[in-house]
């Protein structure tokens, strides 16, 4: 698996323009044609898609989901959700817009792979019970290192799970143990806590921020791929 840099509207947080699982990727509509390409390549989806959420660059930020379903938040357009229904239904997605969520900040509330799912305790039960049926895991709710931004701080593919140093021996095996996949404490971006901001990854790559050290891209390929 391969692990490389980039940038995106000059910045290393390529996390929060960008989402993706092994099937699809979701990036901006005016990302350069180099990292669409650099996506596809590193990433391995069937299917790259150029939209906005909420008439915004910010993907990662309001995006979640697996391999198995997409839940978006109620402030996406009906014509971004049309598109993206398209190309769920495609790749073999469920997708639900979050219309009874008040917060619009999904990926930043919802970890998951396709074995398990955790989401930030400001997630309601309703909701929580939602993207479980969406996403087809069992979703749990439960902070990292006392904070709800669960999707923000972490970084889960089916291999393993990346989480910021803050969380103690017994959060890593406690998380570790709800995604069923081994887990690791790193940085990106020159240590950096909130991992997502910083990475995107999926079971056949990763791409991390272009200030991302060599140290580091070396402790992302031992956690997601080990």
């Amino acid at each position: 698996m391969t692990v490389e840099v980039a940038t995106l509207f000059g910045s290393p947080n390529i996390g929060v323009y960008i989402f993706a699982n092994n099937k699809l990727a979701l990036l901006p509509s005016d990302a350069p044609p180099k990292l669409v390409d650099q996506v596809r390549e590193v990433l391995k989806v069937e299917d790259v898609v150029l939209t906005t959420l909420a008439g915004s660059r910010l993907l990662g930020v309001f995006a979640a989901g697996n391999d198995n379903g997409l839940v978006l938040p109620r402030v996406a357009l009906d014509s971004e959700v049309e598109l993206l229904l398209k190309h769920a239904k495609q790749a073999g997605l469920n997708l639900e817009v979050l219309r009874d969520l008040r917060e619009t900040g999904v990926g930043n509330l919802i970890l998951a792979n396709s074995k398990g799912c955790l989401v930030g305790s400001i997630l309601p039960k309703n909701i929580s019970k939602i993207v479980s049926d969406v996403l087809g895991v069992e979703c749990l709710s439960r902070d990292i290192a006392g904070l709800p931004l669960v999707g923000s701080l972490a970084v889960a593919t089916n291999l393993g799970l990346a989480l910021p140093p803050l969380v103690t021996e017994e959060e890593l095996e406690e998380i570790s143990s709800i995604l069923r996949v081994p887990a690791r404490a790193i940085t990106v971006n020159r240590g950096k806590l909130f991992l997502r901001a910083g990475l995107v990854a999926n079971d056949k790559g990763a791409i991390a921020g272009g200030d991302t050290t060599g140290i580091e891209l070396m402790q992302i390929q031992r956690t997601l791929f080990p």
